[in-house]
Order: C-alpha cells, then structure tokens, then sequence
C-alpha cells in the first residue's frame, strides 16, 4: 500500500510541476483580420506573393464577420498585377465582380481588368488585338458603373484604344494597296472610317481608297471617293493630288 501511495503522490507532483509556468488553456483568440491584412500588404510590398496569398486566404477563411473577405479577395488579385500575372489577376477580378457586383470596389475591380489589357499595348502593328480587349472592359466599366470614379481618365484610355486600333486598320489596308489587293484595300480603309469617324489619317484613308478604284478601272467610284476626299478634308495634303486625279 505504502508503495502505490509512493508511486501515486509522485506522478501527481509531476502533473503539477509539469503546468508550472504555463498559461491556463483558454478559448482561442479573436481572430484580427486586419492585423492579417497588413501583413499581406507587407508582404506584397517585399514581393513576398505567395505567402502574402496565404495570409489573405486565411482571411477570406477565417473572418467571422465576413467584413474583410471582399478586402482579401481583391488584395489577392492585386497581388498578381503586381507579380505581373495578368491572366491570374483578371480571373481573380472577375471573380471579385462575380461574388460582389454591388461592392463599391467593384468598379475598381472593372477597371483593373480594362487596364491589364491596356497596359499590354505596345504599338498599332502589335497592339490592336489588346486595345480592343482593353476597349471593350473600358466600354463595360461605363455601362455597368457609369459614376466610378475612374471617369475623366477612362475617356482618354478609350480614345487612345481607338486609335490605336484604327491605327492598325489603316497599316492593314495600306498593306494591301503596296500589295496590289485593291478589293482588299478597299473593303478595310472603308470599315475603318466607318468604325473611326474621327481617326486622324482618314483622309489618307479615302485618298488610297480613290487610288485603288482607279487600279481597278472604277473610274466612277474612284472619282467619288476624291470627290469626298476635298470635300471633307479641304487642308488635307491629299487634296491638290486628288484634283488632278478627279479631273
């Protein structure tokens, strides 16, 4: 008996010195979702993206109050624009406009994905198929939230896209003149002044137009089109060769 008592009163001195020093077991702590965000932002700004993803999905997982998760899910996609992922970052956009289209970072959001696309152009030869994406987004974000506070500079980005396209139009239909594909040429510097009005090398448009009628032996139409050419652009330096062509 004496011997078990021995043992007994040894392990229970054990368990008690055991838990000195250590805190008592209490509930788990509030989670501080933005004290996470702030080191994905941290993170982020090291260039640190994968751990700062982490964070920011711990956020998105663990925020009870549901306040913060829109926050993390559009830091996640900044965070690929700035790893320079854009086909991550504008599904993530996407995802973010999905699952919250009245959150007043939606527009952002919009807007983030127009400017991937813009900021892919690089020239007219190479860049009209990003413009027009770019365009496009732009066009959405006007329609879809037409008091965002990204318009003023929106327009610009829009007009820029548009040249930039009508650039490209142009640079295909005067390849096809020099090649001797007047049909081609034609139908393609005609879309382009009907698509861009306002596109600054019309003129020039209508003049090679004119130019390939007359390759075709379309007198009647080429006469229209340098008819049109001087009444439209009456400055254009395209004007003084157009009237002795007309003549």
């Amino acid at each position: 008996m004496k011997l078990k008592f021995c043992i007994s009163l040894f392990v229970f001195l054990i368990l008690i010195l055991s838990g000195c020093g250590k805190k008592a077991v209490t509930r788990d702590e509030v989670f501080d979702a933005e004290k996470f965000l702030s080191q994905a932002d941290k993170l982020i700004q090291d260039k640190q993206f994968e751990e700062a993803r982490k964070i920011l999905t711990e956020v998105k997982n663990r925020d009870a109050t549901k306040k913060h998760i829109p926050i993390a899910h559009l830091k996640i996609a900044d965070s690929y624009i700035k790893e320079e992922d854009i086909p991550s970052a504008i599904e993530e956009y996407r995802k973010f406009i999905e699952l919250y289209p009245d959150n007043r970072y939606a527009s952002y959001a919009q807007y983030q994905i127009a400017m991937a696309y813009f900021n892919e152009i690089e020239s007219p030869d190479r860049g009209s198929g990003s413009a027009q994406k770019a365009l496009k987004e732009f066009l959405l974000l006007k329609e879809k939230y037409p008091r965002n506070p990204f318009r003023d500079i929106v327009e610009l980005r829009i007009q820029k896209c548009k040249n930039v396209i009508a650039e490209g139009e142009f640079l295909v239909g005067e390849f096809y003149f020099k090649k001797g594909s007047y049909k081609a040429a034609i139908n393609r510097l005609q879309g382009l002044i009907e698509q861009f009005p306002q596109y600054i090398k019309n003129d020039e448009a209508l003049f090679l137009i004119a130019k390939a009628y007359q390759e075709l032996k379309m007198t009647d139409k080429a006469k229209e089109f340098f008819s049109l050419l001087i009444q439209k652009y009456p400055t254009s330096r395209f004007v003084s060769e157009a009237k002795k062509r007309f003549n």
